[in-house]
């Protein structure tokens, strides 16, 4: 089963429309068979999960210690699978070399890492060609706004990596669509 890690913000809650986005994102891809992984909290974590298994698939949650410590709370109540971790880097490890497609919803810096790491993993080659979706009109003024000020220092091969989608309907049908591309070419 493709498994398709999802990062985020911790601190939306239920009824905020960022968390009925995630738990939009978990829906539609548990109903279109994806496993899904997440840091495995709160927040959007907590809704993708909650999407996903109400759908009936795999939820894995990457748990780590330090957050504990610094916040403490075990993993949200629909992730299915826990892999705990002790350090924050081998949670970033994990997430970001463990799945098969790679989508992230708007959130702060621990997002940003996130998105920062698959995205040099997947330009310099250390993690097989793998899919890299960002939702929300923030992530592409966010990567206009690097690639535009550092033309010279970034390649046309890795301006291309990350796919931009404006809602999570629109990241699935791109994910699905880039799924079948892989497998066709």
């Amino acid at each position: 089963m493709t498994i398709v890690s999802v990062f985020g913000s911790a601190l939306p809650v239920p009824g905020q429309s960022s968390y009925q986005n995630a738990l939009e994102l978990g829906r539609l891809l548990g109903k279109n068979g994806f496993s899904v992984m997440t840091g495995g909290y709160c927040g959007t974590m907590e809704a993708v999960s909650r999407g996903a298994n109400g759908a009936g698939v795999n939820v894995i949650g990457v748990t780590c210690k330090q957050i504990e410590d610094y916040r403490p709370s075990g993993a949200n109540v629909w992730v299915t699978q826990v892999h705990p971790t002790d350090l924050l880097s081998e949670r970033i490890e994990m997430l970001t070399s463990q799945a098969d497609a790679f989508i992230a919803l708007p959130g702060g810096i621990g997002t940003l890492a996130e998105v920062a790491m698959v995205f040099n993993k997947m330009a310099i080659s250390s993690i097989p060609s793998r899919i890299l979706i960002l939702i929300g009109e923030s992530w592409k003024q966010t990567f206009e706004a690097f690639f535009n000020s550092q033309t010279e220092n970034v390649s046309d091969h890795v301006r291309n990596i990350p796919k931009f989608a404006k809602d999570p309907q629109d990241a699935v049908m791109l994910l699905i669509k880039s799924l079948q591309e892989t497998q066709n070419g």
